[in-house]
């Protein structure tokens, strides 16, 4: 790290993506945005043209994506081939190519020009989903747009490579491809003026365990290579060229947070129970086989969400039985006997699928999505049942619907499930004949009659994210309303409260999958609550474990009573933060 320089120093506020703190130097990478030129064709032949342009990028970006690929120098793991293969998916999927040869065809745009305008509704498509894995896939999506317009304006940047140790880098944002290629031996950390909690930036970095702040805003323009940076993740702070004092103090925290995250590591075979023996289950939520592998090294107890997207996703049509089936069971195995719940396809209006031609909606989020499309499309819900129930053969699936509003919905569903059992049964295909049901608690007309469903699932699992949007009418991913966004709501509370009630009054489990299952602020009003079973991203588990071995059950009933009786969040907050 360069010494010190004589220049003011400031501090940036972001967002605290990634826990921990990083001391090291900037490496600030500005990128050349592509932008349209509004240039018409005149002729036939131009348009030809443009079309081969565009053939022959894409081509070239699928032989660049394939050498990273091949490359054995890089040493990639099985997490980072799948999403260059899923580069090669989106590079080469039917529906972009069609919109893009529409535009360049029809609408008489040139090459470039047709890919900024696909690429930017694809992206602003993936961004609006509620469901924070596909939401990140916005990055893959814009990450191949930018490779196959650097192939057409032969400007890729080859610029990622000159790191010395200590590294942090500091860029608008950091696309997939581009993480993968970096050499993480000498990154330390990551700022970037975009990206989210649930951005691709925002994963990544947690999977290598690197403090992360992102979403700085254009103040990061001010940095500039080899400026001193401190990033602390935790508190979502960067502070550029700081004095010998703060230095001084940000190095005695760091050393802190390093020997708090190896306590943290070794608490993966403690046993998840409050400190007056109260057991707690602690699981992941996962997209693949990979993520269960994953999630155990982190002490999970199983996957309390299973999302079975990732599979219908990137691809040209419907996965068959057989493609689900192999699908469902490398997770069987992977998961070594620990339970894991599948929720069966949450696609819809904010989730499109290129291949299935949904109705563009107002309101997507309200629209026909989840298991409104199960229960319409019989076809595809019970080739997806049969997938399922024939890897619960290993017998420790679980099945769960999302988005159920209403008893009929339900009942339809189990319904339809028997009938895929008698398809199995009269083929002689072994499955889990007593495989639990269970139901998503996201929308609020579903956390009002908790007390009915209750007598017809075996478990409930709240996910606060939607559960939140639709109580409190706010989209979550609207920028001028975000702050209306409140999970401490006292009526979003009020909604959980009752359904884990109503769920141990019924002597069901219920768990929850949302994000407040990973705030650690929230988690001693969970327990107080009665909540049992949480579900997070992996990386999550040993700070929650650790959370919840040190505090007692009867102290957590009394944190809750208190909130309970408090009317605004702000109170709730406060007091939660003074007594964390």
């Amino acid at each position: 790290m360069k010494k010190i320089k004589e220049k003011t120093g400031f501090e940036i506020s972001g967002v605290a993506a990634s826990p921990g703190i990083a001391i090291g130097s900037a490496y600030v990478v500005r990128k050349n945005e592509i932008i349209s030129s509004g240039t018409k064709l005149k002729n036939e032949s131009e348009v030809l043209n443009e079309i081969e342009k565009f053939k022959k990028a894409v081509q070239a970006s699928v032989d660049d994506v394939e050498a990273v690929k091949n490359n054995e120098a890089l040493k990639l793991n099985d997490d980072e081939v799948n999403v260059l293969e899923a580069h090669i998916e989106l590079l080469t999927d039917p529906q972009l190519h069609e919109d893009v040869l529409q535009k360049i065809n029809a609408d008489k745009k040139n090459a470039v020009d047709a890919v900024i305008e696909v690429v930017d509704k694809f992206v602003e498509v993936f961004k609006s989903m509620s469901d924070e894995y596909m939401s990140a896939s916005a990055a893959d999506v814009k990450d191949i747009g930018n490779r196959i317009l650097g192939s057409l304006n032969h400007s890729i940047d080859n610029g990622w490579q000159n790191f010395q140790s200590n590294t942090i880098i500091i860029a608008e944002d950091i696309s997939p491809s581009e993480a993968i290629t970096i050499d993480m031996t000498l990154v330390i950390a990551f700022a970037t003026s975009v990206g989210g909690k649930t951005s691709h930036t925002a994963i990544l970095a947690k999977s290598k365990n690197l403090p992360a702040v992102l979403g700085c805003g254009n103040t990061v323009d001010k940095i500039e290579n080899g400026d001193v940076i401190i990033v602390d993740g935790t508190k979502g702070v960067v502070i550029v060229n700081p004095g010998e004092k703060c230095l001084e103090e940000y190095s005695a925290k760091m050393r802190e947070y390093q020997q708090g995250n190896e306590f943290l590591r070794s608490l993966k075979s403690v046993s998840c129970q409050t400190s007056d023996g109260v057991k707690i289950t602690l699981r992941a939520n996962i997209s693949s086989a990979e993520d269960m592998l994953e999630s155990l090294k982190h002490g999970a107890e199983g996957a309390g969400l299973f999302r079975t997207e990732l599979l219908f996703m990137n691809r040209n049509s419907f996965p068959s039985e057989e493609e689900q089936f192999q699908f469902y069971s490398k997770v069987a195995l992977k998961s070594k006997g620990k339970p894991v719940i599948v929720r069966t396809i949450d696609i819809g209006g904010d989730k499109p699928l290129g291949y299935f031609n949904l109705p563009k909606e107002e309101n997507p989020f309200l629209g026909y999505r989840a298991i409104r499309i199960s229960l319409d499309r019989k076809d595809l819900f019970v080739t997806q049942l049969k997938a399922i129930l024939r890897a619960s053969a290993m017998r420790n699936f679980r099945i769960m619907f999302p988005m159920i509003s209403s008893l009929q919905e339900l009942r339809l569903a189990r319904k339809i499930l028997e009938e895929a059992k008698q398809e199995l049964r009269k083929a002689n295909l072994d499955f889990d004949e007593n495989i639990p049901v269970g139901m998503m608690i996201e929308v609020p007309s579903a956390a009002l009659m908790a007390d009915i469903f209750a007598k017809e699932v075996d478990f409930f699992s709240i996910g606060t994210n939607d559960l939140c949007q639709y109580t409190l009418a706010v989209d979550r991913g609207n920028e001028k309303i975000k702050d209306l966004y409140d999970p401490y709501n006292p009526a979003v509370l009020r909604l959980i409260s009752y359904t884990i009630e109503q769920a141990n009054k019924y002597n069901i489990s219920v768990g929850m999958c949302g994000e407040l299952a990973s705030d650690p602020m929230a988690t001693r009003l969970l327990l107080g609550m009665g909540l049992t079973e949480f579900s997070m991203s992996a990386t999550s588990i040993p700070s929650i474990k650790n959370l919840i071995v040190n505090n007692s059950y009867e102290e957590a009933r009394e944190v809750c009573g208190k909130v309970m009786a408090m009317d605004n969040s702000k109170s709730i907050i406060d007091y939660l933060k003074r007594n964390a």
